[in-house]
């Protein structure tokens, strides 16, 4: 019950959010989303209907817009033909008087009736609003579709019965109601409004009063108290649960036990309460928490939802992300490289950076040091339930120091295009990027997903990567070959020294150049750098963008290091030449490189992920130096 109490914190800590539409951009997309009042739930209106004070009909629009609504516990699980209405705006078999008359369906005359008998409960309560009356009034004649096809919004066929699909031999424009709705026009949804001539009023859907007031009414209707697991206290107990958690379609649910005929718990308890009995407080607060996190900051790949909050600042940064696409927005611009002589991706440098990025969240957001910090992953192995595959609570600061020891032992120079420009900054790679290079070229959702889950504990429990995702990571990176940009394969490159630095980080290596380093495969990896830069600078204007001998058998050269290597610098007799006395910088450091070796060290064992880091050094060093006067 530890997630479901956290969540239940993280809204009482949250209660100013309440009913409160905020918006996050996702491309070009603009998202809305709130953290939703007790007993209230969000679905997709189809159809808006605007009446008067007095409960006539003013006007009608279509629309696609998610609105939040009243429901109750039984309407909030319904499913199938178990038609239980919501209170306020619903489906039009529910909201339609004369529903039947235009469809002809005798097994649904009773929806409409259980509807207005509901609204009319609560428009004669102490907990009535003037708006909410206005719409009943208007509801209780049974015109609303009569109202509706006048108005142009909905229409009907020959036998004046709604129409099931457009015709385009009709000769006139496809109707809007027909593109908003995925089914037919009987499945439209409703959601009703009061027109104030003159005022400016709020909206029936957003209107915080009626929320209030349709909580505090719909909590005398609850009767049947019990303990509950989660906050300890006796409070009216529930058995349905919220879903719609990920999104609006979803029906996956945390919590459900509606097996009473295969009774799979069977000889262990007698019915659902004895395994988790859980108020309807807490289970509204928790369930709306986490469909307000996942909106505001999850990051979902194939249904699985990856998770990370603060009790009281819920906007922190989110481990599976890099620092490129989340940290650095927090401060702009605070992990690009300044300069071409930049070293900044040693470890000092990066730990008084990071430290600058906490204190700036801390200033940006007032993150409290005394805050605690969950991180969850959600998924559904099935379309009706969802999972917590993982949940971890952490003081904040536990936190913020764990993703500092990823991000910095995670840290390379990497390269890559940003809305089609090139951008180079030091930092981590997303988890999504890992996967990518590592099980590429397209790897499936599916694929990625499950990358992602199992790098989760090593940013937070501090786990080794898994072997295999380094390997990977190594073998993509050691056939650029494969890639059809040089730039996706500077990525690939990139991210495997990420890992192999990661998997090392014990040797504290860095993107700066280590002459001092007699590791065998650093120095292989640093006599390939020599070769590829060689002959790269060797080529002519035309043939710059041909593969150098060192990038075609980088593949074999992780696998027999000194055959390769032979047969490589064999290959750099004619660049040496072309290049004359320019060439002695380049014969110069294979002596200097070779000269390190143990003489027993040089030998055909294959190469680990080292090799990478020495190349990839090597390279960035030969690159970014300027040549010596006396290099004639």
């Amino acid at each position: 019950m530890s997630y479901l109490f956290a969540l239940y914190k993280t809204y009482n800590n949250n209660l100013d959010k309440v009913g409160i539409i905020e918006t996050k951009n996702i491309g070009k997309k603009t998202i809305e989303y709130t953290l939703l009042p007790i007993s209230h739930t969000t679905q997709t209106a189809h159809i808006e209907v605007i009446v008067t004070a007095d409960g006539e009909f003013y006007d009608a629009r279509v629309i696609k817009e998610n609105t939040i609504l009243p429901f109750t516990e039984e309407s909030g699980s319904r499913s199938g033909t178990n038609y239980v209405p919501h209170v306020l705006h619903d489906k039009l078999m529910f909201v339609a008087g004369d529903y039947v008359k235009y469809t002809g369906q005798e097994d649904k005359a009773s929806c409409f009736e259980d509807y207005i008998q509901q609204l009319r409960d609560w428009c004669e309560s102490e907990y009535s609003h003037p708006d909410i009356v206005a719409i009943y009034n208007y509801v209780k004649k049974g015109t609303l579709i009569e109202d509706l096809v006048q108005k142009n919004i909905l229409y009907l066929d020959e036998q004046r019965k709604l129409l099931k699909k457009w015709d385009s031999n009709r000769g006139k424009e496809k109707p809007e109601i027909f593109s908003a709705v995925t089914g037919d026009q009987e499945s439209a949804f409703v959601r009703f409004d009061v027109h104030y001539p003159n005022q400016v009023h709020d909206h029936v859907w957003n209107n915080k009063e009626i929320y209030d007031l349709y909580s505090r009414y719909y909590d005398t209707k609850l009767r049947d108290k019990d303990l509950c697991y989660v906050s300890g206290e006796y409070l009216p107990a529930v058995e349905r649960h919220p879903n719609k958690l990920r999104n609006s379609a979803d029906k996956a649910k945390l919590i459900s036990a509606n097996d009473t005929s295969g009774f799979t718990f069977r000889g262990r308890f007698l019915n659902s309460r004895e395994v988790a009995n859980i108020s309807y407080e807490v289970s509204q607060k928790a369930h709306n928490a986490l469909k307000w996190i996942i909106d505001k900051q999850g990051k979902t790949v194939d249904g699985r939802v990856f998770l990370a909050w603060g009790l009281r600042s819920p906007n922190i940064p989110q481990a599976t992300e890099d620092v490129l696409e989340d940290l650095n927005s927090y401060l702009p611009n605070l992990f690009e490289i300044e300069s071409s002589n930049n070293l900044s991706g040693t470890r000092e440098a990066l730990a008084r950076k990071y430290n600058q990025l906490i204190s700036g969240i801390n200033k940006n957001f007032t993150v409290d040091e005394n805050d605690e910090v969950y991180v969850m992953t959600l998924d559904a192995a099935t379309p009706g339930r969802l999972a917590v595959l993982y949940f971890r609570n952490l003081h904040i600061n536990v936190y913020f120091e764990r993703l500092k020891e990823w991000h910095i032992g995670c840290s390379w120079k990497h390269r890559r295009k940003v809305d089609g420009e090139l951008k180079e900054f030091y930092g981590s790679p997303s988890f999504q990027t890992i996967a990518k290079y590592a099980y590429g070229p397209r790897p499936s959702e599916k694929l990625i997903k499950t990358v992602m889950e199992r790098l989760l504990p090593c940013v937070i429990d501090g786990q080794a990567i898994p072997m295999d995702i380094v390997q990977n990571a190594i073998q993509r990176a050691s056939n650029p070959v494969a890639f059809n940009e040089e730039w996706e394969w500077e990525q690939a490159l990139s991210v495997a020294c990420s890992l192999v630095k990661k998997h090392y980080e014990k040797e504290e290596y860095s993107v700066a150049l280590d002459r001092t380093n007699t590791d065998r495969d650093y120095l292989f990896g640093r006599l390939l750098a020599v070769a590829d830069v060689l002959e790269r600078n060797a080529l002519s204007e035309a043939d710059q963008k041909r593969a150098t001998n060192a990038v075609r058998y980088m593949n074999a050269f992780v696998r027999a290091p000194l055959r390769t290597w032979h047969t490589i610098h064999q290959n750099l007799h004619p660049y040496l030449m072309r290049l004359g006395a320019k060439a002695r910088r380049y014969t110069d450091l294979f002596q200097e490189i070779n000269d390190l070796f143990n003489p027993n060290d040089y030998n055909d064992k294959p190469l680990s992920g080292k090799y990478l880091l020495g190349y990839y050094s090597q390279r960035q060093d030969l690159y970014t130096k300027k040549e010596g006067v006396d290099e004639e």
